[in-house]
């Protein structure tokens, strides 16, 4: 299915607006997976029959691999990750209040980089409005069988200095459905959402959420959730020091690496879809993603759970994430080049890397590049 998806479906979506062509998959694969009968087909289709499982956070997943934010910003197409065999899935970013985003168009895609560029600037229905379609969706279809993250961005209409009460007010909107948390301030599509990072706005930001986690864990007589950060990858390596220390002296569970750039070597900065204002996610970053997450590893010692994300597009890509230090990894642009046949294409692949190093499970292969020098 790899090969005519990149054959004869790819072509296609290459003819249509980036962010159409986004749009009418994410609900194609809404359609199909509501229904129990082309649910079942796709999973056969897409799913991989092999097991890799690996408990982060607490949780269980039957393999590393998951979807990263941005792609399923609405949280549509719940049933459709798990149906093609993610054993995870993070929805959003989603704000405490509905924003329409940036001005289209703010998707650009190209094939010969094999990289998207967006500027779509936190495009979401709000806080309450997910709290409802959740709702919805948990009566309707019951908890989904993988677990369920949600990245939390800021509202554009939000200053800095009420960050705090922005990103905790979606925490504890959609506390109750998601499995996971994932604060975003390293998009670089709302105005000064990255001087967030700062350490003392981080801390601030982080430590607010996690009152609130606690209060709800309280009240619905539960554990709390686990919450992460995401970083940027427009950082010195000092910076990123910072707000993993940040990071680990307010309480979180993990790091996300990395996001997307707003920097351009000349190479792209000549394609004319590259060249365009916003993010750059993809291919090209796949080499900083994985430096990002060995630098991570190393600083902590192995003792804080890394997702790895950025320019995953085989199994190859994946297996230097997991070795480099990342316990679980993430992909969204490589969704789109290769299609949802590349699910089935990464576990399989992963399992045959376990084999070829003479490792039963994942986890030992998590850090080995660092073992092994």
């Amino acid at each position: 299915m790899g090969l005519g998806y990149r054959l004869f479906i790819r072509p296609i979506i290459a003819l249509q607006d980036s962010e159409k062509a986004h749009t009418r998959s994410v609900k194609s694969l809404r359609l199909l997976s509501n229904n129990t009968i082309t649910r079942s087909l796709l999973s056969l289709i897409y799913k991989s029959r092999r097991k890799l499982p690996q408990r982060v956070f607490d949780m269980d997943y039957d393999h590393p691999f998951g979807l990263a934010a941005g792609m399923d910003k609405k949280g549509e197409a719940i049933n459709g990750w798990q149906s093609i065999g993610l054993s995870f899935a993070e929805i959003g970013g989603v704000t405490m209040l509905e924003q329409f985003g940036n001005p289209k168009p703010r998707m650009f895609r190209s094939s010969k980089h094999m990289a998207l560029v967006n500027r779509m600037g936190f495009n979401n229905p709000g806080s309450k409005n997910m709290q409802n379609a959740l709702k919805r969706h948990y009566s309707r279809f019951g908890k989904p069988n993988i677990p369920l993250w949600v990245n939390l961005g800021k509202s554009k209409l939000t200053s800095n200095n009420d960050a705090h009460t922005d990103y905790s007010t979606t925490l504890k909107r959609l506390w109750k459905y998601a499995d996971l948390f994932v604060v975003n301030v390293s998009s670089p599509n709302t105005p000064n959402l990255r001087d967030l990072q700062n350490k003392d706005q981080l801390a601030k930001i982080i430590s607010c959420c996690m009152e609130v986690n606690a209060e709800q864990a309280l009240l619905h007589e539960s554990k709390q959730k686990p919450i992460l950060v995401k970083v940027a990858p427009d950082m010195t390596l000092q910076q990123l020091e910072q707000i993993v220390t940040v990071a680990m002296d307010t309480g979180c569970s993990g790091i996300v690496a990395i996001n997307t750039t707003v920097l351009r070597t000349d190479e792209f900065e000549l394609d004319e879809k590259l060249a365009e204002a916003g993010g750059m996610s993809g291919k090209p970053l796949n080499e900083k993603s994985t430096e990002f997450i060995s630098y991570i590893y190393r600083f902590t010692e192995g003792k804080l759970p890394i997702v790895g994300v950025g320019g995953i597009m085989n199994a190859e890509d994946a297996w230097e994430k997991i070795i480099a230090g990342a316990s679980l990894i993430q992909a969204y642009s490589g969704f789109v080049f290769e299609g949802p046949s590349m699910t089935k294409q990464i576990v399989n692949g992963l399992h045959k890397k376990l084999k070829q190093h003479n490792l039963t499970n994942i986890h030992d292969a998590v850090g080995l590049a660092h073992r092994m020098e």
